[in-house]
């Protein structure tokens, strides 16, 4: 216990640059993932963190088996070098992983646990491949009928065609994220990849400067004849089945590696690391929705915002992972949101969704963006499978 006044605060976020997952072997995919998020504990010393303040170590993992099960936390403090006191920890929850491990590292040290804490996440898609698990709810059949489990992408189009979103609206989204990435300003928040003395990656990959309607508008769609449909049609009677599909790959996910890091701390942790706080983590909230509808990020981001005592009209960014189009479509209308404040520099359709990273991912990207422009409030929010929904809400400290 420490005599911490309550309180989450952010001290530094970083990110490595998201890579590509490809057939014959993507930029990051002969990295194994602890060494992703070990290169990121060696920037965080590199920026004046002393390893001895930390008390622990959160990494969100979506698919923790292989190389990323076995506690891939610890595993990546002993590779960093870092005191053998420090221990680490694995908070796995779907897509929301990353957003959950700071969130866990949030309420323990408002609730004087921990001054310090590392959270993040961190996914190598090239070299642990999503359901590599082999999860019961997607391969065990009778779990599978019982619950109505139905892969993302059936639930992405059911929720589009459920809330009237067209296929030319899906495509005109996946057009303005490959826009903004393209974009978007370099940040020092990005820390560039290494293998040993030359330099991998430093920037995202997978934005198109190219990229047009008519060309997205031609692309077949994944879903519309997932026999999954079958379980919808049983569970919810009378949902829409857009037979020929909407989403397809420009308004899917790409599958990207990466890794996010995110210093949190109490009040008292400013004296223990020698700066200020920029920012305080002010709501947070985790929901579910009935599955298998991706309308559970409106609900984390209400509920995360009366938290924080304040309302969407406050916000100056949002950062909606895009977890299929629909996703951020929906969350801008539900909240009645300004769309040029969501999502301003692109997202996961043009530049990867590295799953236990993205929360990480965000954070960053949230607060590179209140910097840039000045502002206060911003909203991070990131759908996942089952109806689950995730959403923090952060304050600038100027």
């Amino acid at each position: 216990m420490t005599d911490a006044l309550p309180g989450a605060y952010i001290y530094d976020a970083i990110r490595l640059p998201r890579a590509r997952v490809r057939k014959a072997g993507g930029t990051l995919a002969e990295l194994p993932p602890y060494e992703l998020f070990g290169q990121l504990l060696v920037a965080l010393e590199s920026r004046s963190l002393s390893p001895d303040s930390v008390d622990d170590i959160l990494v969100g993992c979506n698919t923790t088996v292989g190389e990323q099960g076995g506690n891939l936390a610890r595993a990546a403090a002993l590779w960093a070098g870092w005191p053998d006191r420090v221990p680490g920890g694995v908070v796995s929850r779907l897509c929301c992983s990353g957003l959950d491990a700071v969130e866990s590292a949030a309420a323990r040290v408002a609730a004087g646990f921990a001054d310090v804490i590392v959270a993040g996440g961190v996914e190598s898609m090239s070299r642990v491949p999503m359901l590599s698990d082999r999860p019961a709810i997607a391969t065990d059949v009778d779990l599978g009928e019982r619950t109505g489990f139905v892969t993302i992408g059936v639930s992405a189009d059911l929720t589009a065609a459920a809330h009237g979103v067209t296929q030319a609206e899906l495509d005109a989204y996946a057009v303005q994220s490959h826009q903004r990435a393209t974009a978007a300003p370099s940040s020092e928040s990005v820390v560039p990849v290494r293998k040993g003395g030359t330099v991998l990656l430093d920037a995202d990959e997978g934005a198109r400067p190219d990229a047009n309607l008519d060309a997205f508008a031609a692309l077949p769609a994944l879903f519309g004849d997932d026999p999954a449909w079958q379980r919808v049609a049983r569970r919810l009677p009378g949902s829409p089945h857009p037979a020929d599909g909407l989403h397809t790959i420009a308004t899917a996910p790409q599958l990207a590696d990466g890794a996010s890091a995110v210093v949190v701390g109490n009040p008292h942790a400013a004296t223990v690391l020698g700066r200020p706080p920029i920012a305080e983590i002010i709501g947070t909230a985790q929901t579910a929705v009935r599955s298998p509808l991706l309308t559970a990020p409106a609900a984390a981001a209400r509920l995360a915002l009366t938290r924080a005592g304040i309302t969407a009209a406050d916000l100056d960014v949002v950062e909606a992972n895009e977890s299929f189009a629909v996703t951020p479509i929906l969350l801008a209308r539900d909240l009645d949101l300004d769309p040029a404040l969501v999502n301003p520099t692109g997202g996961a359709l043009a530049v990867g969704h590295p799953l236990g990273a993205t929360g990480g991912n965000l954070i960053v990207q949230a607060l590179d963006a209140l910097t840039r422009t000045g502002g206060e409030y911003a909203l991070v929010t990131i759908p996942a499978a089952l109806g689950l929904g995730a959403a923090v809400v952060l304050r600038r400290l100027n």
